[in-house]
């Protein structure tokens, strides 16, 4: 590449990680890296539309892409945490095959023919059958019974935020739809939220589109946010069972906002 080479985007999976920075960070200036993750040692950790600041402390040219449930996550979060603070965060995430790749997607189509054809299903790229079913795994377990996916969550959470003390729980599902994650949050605030201010606040965020009319039947689905850039909310109102609760439901292309479209953007910044 010579001095042609700015930015590399790095996608690899997690045993290349490593040995790819090397060699990329000897041709690019700056390295766009999907997934990476290691709490310890610090690279900015990157959602432009709510901390983009953070690429002032890009020290070593690299800078990490969130996982593709973080990144909706605070897009919601930010603007609620802008008006009213946040102190507690639970989210259950309901994630589509395409977060495994293209051969998870293949096997959630062959086996739904499969079973609507009444023959045997092949079971390959996930544990158990995918099709007509809920897997509530999303990475590997570790010793506390956690996924590694709800880990992630958690840790990025707090540091996109830049909220090391926030205290967040998760747990993560993997469902039979090829794009798109699906978040139901709730959220307990610092001070009271109405339903409609927080909508206000919500739709003011860049980025995210406000869907949610009970009256209409109107919220944010797989099927409509597929393909789309937005990170989409819906289902706001208030949780009465805690002191300033609220919940929402939040919907995102996950090869979109959720991968490609941040690292885009992240890049956009830099070149800015």
């Amino acid at each position: 590449y010579g001095d042609r080479c700015l930015h590399e985007f790095v996608a690899s999976a997690k045993k290349l990680r490593a040995e790819k920075k090397i060699s990329a960070m000897e041709v690019a200036k700056r390295l766009l890296d999907f997934g990476f993750h290691a709490p310890t040692v610090y690279f900015p950790l990157v959602v432009p539309e709510v901390n983009a600041a953070a690429l002032r402390s890009m020290t070593r040219g690299i800078v990490a892409i969130p996982n593709c449930t973080t990144t909706p996550l605070v897009m919601a979060l930010k603007p609620l945490r802008d008006v009213a603070g946040i102190k507690r965060v639970v989210v259950t995430t309901f994630q589509s095959v395409s977060g495994t790749g293209s051969a998870a997607m293949d096997e959630l189509v062959d086996q739904t023919k499969a079973l609507i054809s009444f023959q045997d299903v092949k079971v390959q790229v996930y544990p158990y059958q995918i099709a007509f079913n809920l897997l509530p795994q999303v990475g590997s377990f570790g010793d506390g019974g956690d996924c590694s996916e709800e880990v992630k969550i958690v840790q990025e959470t707090r540091k996109i935020l830049d909220m090391p003390a926030l205290r967040v729980t998760a747990t993560t599902v993997r469902v039979p739809v090829l794009r798109c994650h699906s978040e139901a949050i709730n959220v307990e605030l610092e001070r009271p939220l109405q339903a409609n201010d927080a909508r206000a606040a919500i739709a003011e965020m860049p980025g995210v589109i406000v869907y949610d009319d009970p009256v209409k039947k109107l919220y944010p689905m797989p099927f409509d946010v597929s393909g789309k850039d937005e990170v989409y909310v819906g289902r706001v109102r208030v949780d009465e069972s805690i002191t300033n609760g609220l919940n929402l439901w939040v919907v995102s292309d996950n090869l979109r906002k959720g991968a490609a479209l941040n690292a885009v953007q992240i890049a956009e910044c830099l070149i800015q």
